[in-house]
């Protein structure tokens, strides 16, 4: 696990918001503080769609919906005159995207060794921060997979432009 300051405000924003940069990621959770505090609830809901929708909008076995989804929702959350007191985004990789994200490490883990692999994004006292995590399914000594997806993630936001900093610690 790192954690990360994201260091230009406004341009992690606009690409966060704004963008489908982070759409392939599936949103478990938002909290955003503002006037009122918004919880939104990624997960998904099993009795809403059916099994032809499920395939229609290539959701069918997400436990919870992309975040490209809901995008739109957050941001008419987040703009306005005046920042948020805080907030916080859970995401993670959908299944196949855990599958090829495994493959491409080469990692020796499976999608049976491993329940996600995630990005948490929060913004509190000024500070915007990312910090990564992986789930596993049983105790693991090898932490390689966390150092691997550590690197993927900083190589992704390399590539998209969005600055950061390593937390002090």
């Amino acid at each position: 696990m790192i954690a990360l300051k994201l260091t230009n405000t406004k341009n992690f924003m606009n690409t966060f918001l704004r963008t489908d940069c982070f759409d392939h990621f599936l949103l478990q959770e938002a909290t955003i503080a503002s006037g009122a505090t918004y919880v939104i609830d990624g997960r998904m809901p099993k009795d809403f769609y059916t099994k032809e929708e499920t395939e229609e909008l290539g959701i069918a076995g997400f436990s919870c919906l992309p975040y490209g989804m809901l995008r739109g929702n957050c941001f008419d959350l987040v703009k306005g005159k005046k920042t948020p007191s805080s907030f916080s985004f859970v995401l993670l990789l959908s299944p196949d995207n855990l599958e090829k994200t495994l493959a491409a490490l080469k990692s020796d883990f499976t999608i049976n060794d491993v329940t996600a692999l995630f990005i948490n994004i929060r913004f509190q006292n000024g500070l915007l921060t990312l910090t990564t995590g992986v789930s596993y399914r049983t105790f693991r000594l090898d932490k390689s997979l966390d150092q691997d997806w550590d690197r993927m993630i900083e190589k992704f936001l390399t590539k998209q432009n969005i600055e950061f900093d390593p937390m002090d610690e």
